[in-house]
């Protein structure tokens, strides 16, 4: 992995953990263990990582999404999968939240303009549960069941991080797959 590479990964994780605003350039060059000058010569600006971050983030959640695609058995293993991901990171999500909405919310706090930008995750999410649930038969209503399922992700995610309970984490998946089981199960 390269300088660059490695400023944003360390970034990518520093702004997860303590939040974009009080990351501060020193605190990535110190991730890295590069100077403030080699630093410098990769991005200018926070807001040329933060960039950066969104970026990496955006690809790796598409690079996530088409492992899915590969390795599932059908649209409806794939939507299981989502469903899983508050268990799967369930660690971080206690301590952290979840990266996305963390990272969105705090950039509308701040008024800061990638907030658009960074949203741009939850909508790769939301366009390709709707295709999952396209593909399951439910055209009309794929758009409001892709965003049911990232309603539910991002509202056990709170409440993870809340309270650190795993085995409500683990009812409220059970719950969101026997839903699905119910809307996608010929009687």
């Amino acid at each position: 992995m390269g300088t660059r590479e490695q400023i944003v990964d360390a970034a990518n994780r520093l702004f997860y953990e303590q939040g974009f605003e009080r990351t501060s350039f020193a605190a990535i060059g110190e991730a890295v263990g590069i100077s403030r000058g080699n630093f410098y010569y990769h991005f200018k600006t926070k807001d040329e990582i933060l960039e950066a971050v969104i970026q990496a983030r955006l690809a790796s959640t598409r690079q996530m999404l088409a492992e899915w695609g590969d390795g599932a058995t059908g649209p409806l293993e794939r939507v299981r999968r989502f469903v899983e991901i508050v268990i799967t990171n369930q660690g971080d999500i206690e301590n952290y939240g979840c990266p996305v909405g963390t990272l969105t919310n705090e950039l509308a706090k701040l008024g800061h303009p990638s907030r658009a930008h960074a949203v741009g995750v939850f909508e790769v999410f939301r366009t390709w549960l709707r295709e999952q649930f396209e593909e399951l038969g439910r055209a009309a209503d794929a758009d409001d069941l892709a965003l049911h399922v990232l309603t539910f992700s991002q509202g056990v995610a709170t409440l993870s991080n809340a309270f650190h309970d795993r085995a409500f984490v683990r009812r409220e998946v059970d719950r969101l797959n026997t839903w699905l089981t119910g809307q996608f199960t010929t009687p």
